[in-house]
């Protein structure tokens, strides 16, 4: 992340020049609390849901053939599941799951348990970063789909389902939430991206907590332009692998 990109994202973090539509407690069970008479609309609402539609519509030719061919690819190598669907929350806190090419062997769960028992630093890590730098799950496939980010593919189906966006924070577990604190509720006023501010400005070599501020930078200073000008800068950040693990 440049400079004046840092210095563009910090002088932000003192603004909040728009309301915020959708914002939530977050005690309780989201699924049933009481909704105000008018439901809330996400960030952008129908104008960054309309270019989400055409843009994947343009590209979809293309990209099916490729998720088709990394699908039967990962069937024939590893002959577990091609994908694989976690729990995230999206838009005013609501959960969905989040479809993944499946790079991690079957038992990651268990295996994760294990590694961070017996590796306190890599635990330390994964409480602070919920991530690895060298995640034992990780097949050798599934290492070459994360590197280039096309394991994220088929949440073009979660885009499709509006329950994400092709721009947005990268969507998180409830048990992240935490880390946003009162940076949450900016979160939560869009949908997760697939991919982001965070994406093409280092990824994993940026902290948590600038990925927070970026988070909230985008959401406030979120225009149509903006989405087009991130999207146009996630094809060199892929083909660079730039914070990719």
């Amino acid at each position: 992340m440049s400079s004046s990109e840092r210095s563009s994202i910090e002088c932000s973090a003192g603004k909040d020049s728009r309301p915020l539509i959708g914002a939530l407690t977050l005690d309780g069970d989201t699924s049933s609390r009481s909704r105000s008479a008018k439901e809330p609309l996400p960030l952008g609402g129908a104008s960054k849901r309309t270019l989400d539609i055409a843009l994947i519509l343009l590209v979809l030719p293309f990209l099916g053939l490729l998720m088709l061919g990394l699908a039967l690819l990962i069937k024939q190598r590893d002959k577990g599941p091609m994908l694989y669907g976690h729990r995230r929350i999206g838009f005013d806190g609501r959960e969905f799951n989040c479809w993944k090419f499946r790079t991690m062997v079957v038992n990651g769960d268990e295996v994760l348990e294990q590694h961070l028992k017996e590796n306190p630093e890599d635990a330390v890590m994964w409480r602070e970063q919920r991530k690895l730098t060298n995640d034992p799950r990780v097949t050798p496939i599934g290492q070459m789909l994360r590197k280039l980010s096309l394991d994220e593919l088929p949440q073009l189906l979660n885009v499709l389902k509006g329950e994400m966006s092709l721009v947005g924070p990268r969507p998180i577990v409830r048990d992240e939430l935490a880390h946003y604190g009162s940076t949450a509720r900016y979160y939560l006023a869009t949908r997760p991206g697939l991919t982001g501010l965070w994406q093409v400005s280092g990824r994993s070599n940026t902290t948590y907590a600038e990925r927070v501020r970026m988070d909230r930078h985008y959401v406030v200073q979120w225009t149509l332009l903006s989405d087009l000008r991130i999207i146009a800068r996630t094809v060199p950040a892929l083909i660079t692998s730039k914070g990719a693990r």
